[in-house]
């Protein structure tokens, strides 16, 4: 929905949250969810959906006129796109995900083709002179890299299919007057799992290495290919990956700030946390038992008494050292409602969320938002409820923080 504040933000949540990897099914999960979610949250005004569509979907929106029929259901419907998550390429429900959920990685064709796919969709459903955003995956997953070299052929790789990536959005917005940007998402344990290695590939690797492709490839000046790709290749900044990594918003914003990137897109989301000074440790294992499940990554970083990181690569290969180890605190990627902060006995990174959004709103960083808590079917059963009924009162509870005063 559009929140016309002092300036205009959109806010909607990811339908990522629906199963269905086929067109027909998405559709389906569309027109069985969203109408009623509009009637409760935006009656009288247009709705914005984040949407999430696999390859497979997007292939198939591409043919025999079913991007027009779509269209023509967002407006009787009085909906818009305004957001895509192009992040999980295959499926993503109702079966082991894992870190599957990276492939394929931006070393790939595969990677880039279904990424520009989103942007000729996306670049359909918008008005002239409006703005898409596409969030995407951080390169590829560290536990992939045999060595530094394959890690340097990742960078390369990435960078090219990037920039290229840059050089097609800039001529949808040449032809279409519609400004897309890739949005790409750092996560625990990818090539790009914090601000500090983001930074660092933007600078030294994306900017210069791919702006100088782009100069040599369509004889383009430096400034303009660099310009071209700080256009249309930016952040995506999910509250809950930053809040795992310990990052405090405020400093994580600063260095894109000082850097020059954009931040295109904030998701909304919530990680578990866990304070473990001086608790019952066999009552807080009981507690996260529930959460350990097989179908997401839920890595596990723990921050200790001196300071000091250490990573799990999943909250199951975590939990047998839960005893042994001195750590003050467990941050869990797991993206738990947004409206709790508290879950028997454990907690959530809700006032991550609070904090990030009070530093985009004041700063007009970012215009689009969008809620992601995709867990509910892994979710135990005592946070379950209707899924309409969850997906409201995560909007509402988003909401108050857009709500001045």
């Amino acid at each position: 929905m559009m929140l016309n504040n002092d300036r205009d933000f959109h806010l909607s949540y990811c339908t990522n949250i629906h199963p269905g990897e086929s067109l027909d099914e998405v559709i389906h999960q569309l027109k069985s969810n969203v109408p009623e979610l509009k009637k409760r949250l935006s009656p009288g005004k247009p709705f914005g959906i984040g949407l999430r569509l696999s390859a497979q979907a997007a292939d198939e929106l591409l043919t025999d006129g079913r991007l027009q029929e779509f269209n023509l259901w967002l407006d009787r419907e009085d909906l818009y796109v305004f957001t895509m998550n192009g992040f999980p390429y295959g499926s993503f429900h109702r079966q082991k995900v894992k870190e599957q959920v990276y492939a394929p990685d931006w070393r790939t064709e595969e990677r880039l083709q279904y990424s520009m796919n989103l942007a000729v969709i996306l670049s359909r459903l918008l008005p002239e002179g409006s703005e898409g955003s596409i969030s995407t995956s951080p390169l590829s997953y560290k536990y992939w890299m045999k060595d530094s070299g394959e890690v340097d052929e990742v960078y390369r790789t990435g960078t090219v299919n990037l920039a290229r990536f840059a050089y097609e959005a800039s001529q949808i917005k040449a032809e279409t007057g519609v400004n897309i940007h890739l949005d790409i998402e750092p996560e625990p344990d990818c090539i790009l799992e914090n601000s500090d290695e983001t930074v660092d590939f933007f600078i030294n690797h994306l900017f210069p290495r791919g702006g100088e492709y782009l100069a040599g490839k369509y004889s383009l000046s430096a400034p303009v290919a660099e310009q071209m790709i700080r256009d249309h290749i930016q952040v995506c900044y999910d509250t809950c990956h930053f809040a795992v990594e310990f990052e405090e918003p405020a400093e994580a914003v600063r260095k894109f700030r000082q850097a020059n990137i954009g931040i295109g897109k904030v998701q909304i989301s919530a990680a578990l946390k866990v304070d473990l000074q001086n608790k019952d440790r066999e009552l807080i294992a009981e507690h996260l038992g529930p959460f350990v499940e097989s179908t997401y990554l839920h890595q596990v970083v723990e921050r200790q008494a001196d300071g000091q990181i250490r990573q799990y690569r999943d909250l199951g290969e975590a939990l047998p050292h839960l005893h042994r180890t001195e750590a003050r605190e467990w941050r869990i990627h797991f993206h738990v409602p947004i409206f709790a902060d508290s879950f028997e006995g454990l907690q959530s990174t809700q006032g991550d969320i609070a904090r990030s959004l009070d530093i985009f709103k004041k700063e007009d960083l970012c215009r689009h938002f969008e809620i992601e808590t995709y867990t509910w079917e892994v979710l135990p059963p005592y946070l379950k409820a209707e899924l309409i009924d969850s997906i409201e009162r995560e909007f509402k509870w988003a909401l108050n923080l857009f709500t001045p005063g």
